[in-house]
């Protein structure tokens, strides 16, 4: 996750390294087929989610960065 949200933060004017990183990421997950949380529509799961965003924080490029967090609760 943490390099899908670097290679996003370049999608405005990207370079050709950043188009290999993003073509070895989905590399990656062909080669996870498994790889996820999986679960039926009509289980008793609740999903919550929670984002926050920090605008012009990034020292780098000076581009707004969020961060979030999901918790899934079984009853």
């Amino acid at each position: 996750m943490f390099v899908v949200c670097a290679c996003a933060r370049f999608q405005v004017t990207p370079k050709v390294s950043h188009l290999h990183a993003v073509k070895r990421i989905f590399r990656y997950l062909k080669g996870q087929p498994k790889l996820g949380l999986w679960y039926p529509k009509d289980s008793l799961f609740d999903l919550e989610a929670y984002t926050d965003s920090d605008y012009a924080g990034a020292s780098l490029d000076r581009k707004s960065t969020t961060g979030g967090c999901q918790f899934l609760e079984a009853d």
